[in-house]
């Protein structure tokens, strides 16, 4: 029996920098707390905490003072750092570079709406912490929608500026560009004033077709993700289309043997762009040890 990780898998661009400052700061034995989960994993985060970082959520900002804090990969609302900075914290920004020029791309295009009368649009998840910081950027005013069908939420007759999380679909954005484009001319005429803008993280979006490849090699997925993860859940989801042997866990305990037969010859090991390498590799031991 065989069993492969994927080497694609695993810890996106931002999520590796944000995890290397936090090292780093922990490792020069200095005090260190992150606004919110630095990942969307529990493991990764216990063995964080573990090293001497604290986790904290945004409403225990106001009581933090004089201590250095961690601004993970999703990027947070300048309010935040207001906020932080006035109690004279030590901030490390860990914003990833991709989140960070979105955040400029939405104010500049707040900027432009606000001067038009017009309205931002940003496809995303509701609460999601990318998403709370794209909002920020517009003082609060942009409206989030988080499919096709929220669609009615917009109002077609002023000047628009679309924009996408970017861990968000690719199909579904055009979907929604489509849709909006339509309607607009609807009620605008060919002179309509709208602009999408593609936003999504290639690097996370061409995941899609080369799991779905993975998933067709392989008797058995075990896909290793948290259960907070939107990038998790979708690209599970992916798996799970195309290969229905998917299964989800979230560490090696979850593992249900009987999910392998005399018939399974492959199994393959993958996750979310939130999944840490050293977690798949510690299922694959795991399966391997007891198979």
């Amino acid at each position: 029996m065989k069993i492969v990780i994927d080497k694609q898998s695993g810890f996106c661009f931002g999520v590796v920098r944000a995890i290397e400052m936090a090292e780093n700061i922990v490792n020069n034995n200095e005090e260190l707390y992150c606004l919110g989960e630095i990942v969307h994993n529990n493991e990764e985060v216990e063995r964080l905490q573990n090293d001497g970082m604290k986790t904290i959520e945004s409403t225990d900002i106001e009581n933090i003072k004089n201590k250095s804090v961690l601004i993970r990969a999703h990027g947070e609302p300048p309010e935040t750092y207001e906020t932080l900075q006035k109690n004279n914290n030590t901030i490390h920004d860990a914003t990833c570079p991709v989140v960070l020029k979105l955040q400029q791309r939405v104010k500049k295009g707040f900027q432009e709406m606000e001067k038009l009368g017009g309205q931002v649009i940003i496809f995303g998840k509701k609460g999601h912490a990318e998403v709370n910081g794209l909002v920020g950027q517009t003082k609060g005013k942009a409206t989030v929608i988080e499919s096709v069908e929220d669609i009615d939420e917009i109002d077609f007759s002023k000047p628009t500026r679309l924009f996408a999380q970017t861990t968000k679909s690719i199909e579904e954005f055009k979907r929604l560009v489509k849709q909006i484009d339509e309607l607009t001319k609807e009620k605008q005429g060919e002179k309509q004033d709208y602009k999408a803008f593609d936003t999504i993280c290639r690097q996370v979006a061409n995941r899609k077709p080369q799991l779905i490849e993975f998933s067709k090699q392989h008797d058995v997925i075990i896909f290793v993700s948290g259960k907070k993860s939107s990038n998790g859940q979708y690209l599970y989801n992916v798996c799970k289309e195309t290969n229905p042997k998917t299964f989800f866990i979230s560490s090696e305990k979850e593992i249900d043997f009987n999910w392998f037969d005399n018939n399974t010859n492959s199994i393959g090991i993958c996750g979310a762009t939130s999944t840490p390498m050293w977690l798949m590799e510690k299922v694959a031991k795991h399966i391997d040890k007891d198979f």
